[in-house]
């Protein structure tokens, strides 16, 4: 089982940009793929980004493309999601979450994912 915790949303201008980190800890965090996904009021949870188990592997919602860089350091359990040139459709709750399942198919898919964090808040002001 792990554990984890989201820091670093926060209200920005669009444009601008903002670091989410995200902490693990329980068990092997390398064991597990990670991702982020996101809910904007009103609209279901949505697919953000995924990275593999030993960061050779990432993949991107189209929306995010080219703006949005995710990363993650094994050594201290913590996963990064880089957000550039944001826009106010980015605002949302930003949610880390974790699978056992292998990087691949149904990766956008949050009923595959087995962890998530409680969230937080990017607000981005136009």
């Amino acid at each position: 089982q792990v554990q984890l915790v989201e820091s670093g949303g926060g209200l920005v201008q669009a444009g601008g940009s903002l670091r989410l980190s995200c902490a693990a800890s329980g068990s092997t965090f390398s064991a597990y793929v990670m991702g982020w996904f996101r809910q904007a009021p009103g609209k279901e949870r949505e697919f953000v980004t995924a990275i593999s188990r030993s960061a050779g592997y990432t993949d991107y919602a189209e929306p995010v493309k080219g703006r949005f860089t995710i990363s993650r350091d094994n050594a201290k359990n913590t996963v990064y999601l880089q957000m550039n040139s944001l826009k106010p459709e980015d605002t949302a709750v930003y949610y880390c979450t974790a699978r056992l399942q292998g990087y691949g198919p149904m990766l956008k898919y949050a009923s595959t994912y087995d962890y998530w964090g409680q969230g937080t808040q990017v607000t981005v002001s136009s």
